[in-house]
């Protein structure tokens, strides 16, 4: 896993908004970097274990789904899920996860987010959000 990075100023806004959103707090998200086209946020696992002894695929989803919600918010313009589909490719370790969330496809309404999530350098699950723009600025001034 990266080390948190400074986050730019253009993107400071959309990060601060969602790393203070309650759900984020509880399961202990970090933004590590945000950039226009990526984000990266990590979680540890500590107490997010399943009955097999690994990471709950809930956690791992909702790691991925915040991910998407921040990168589809950076353009400035409120975003929502239209759906999401994860594909799970192989148990995480425990310690840290990263998801790592670009930007693939997007038309005037409508983007399409992938965002795929490590476990140290293996690639554990991948994901695919569909957002919805509002068309409500999220940025002020």
């Amino acid at each position: 896993m990266r080390s948190r990075r400074p986050i730019p100023e253009t993107c400071a806004d959309v990060v601060r908004r969602f790393d203070a959103c309650g759900f984020a707090r509880l399961l202990g998200l970090e933004v590590t970097e945000a950039t226009d086209g990526c984000v990266r946020v990590a979680m540890q696992t500590e107490g997010m274990e399943n009955a097999h002894g690994t990471t709950h695929g809930g956690a791992i989803f909702a790691l991925a789904d915040h991910a998407f919600g921040i990168a589809g918010n950076l353009d400035g313009v409120d975003q929502i899920g239209l759906s999401a589909y994860i594909r799970y490719i192989s148990p995480p370790t425990n310690g840290t996860l990263e998801a790592v969330a670009r930007r693939i496809s997007e038309t005037e309404r409508t983007s399409v987010y992938v965002v795929d999530v490590y476990s140290g350098d293996r690639c554990i699950a991948s994901f695919e959000g569909i957002g919805f723009k509002t068309g409500v600025s999220a940025r002020k001034g």
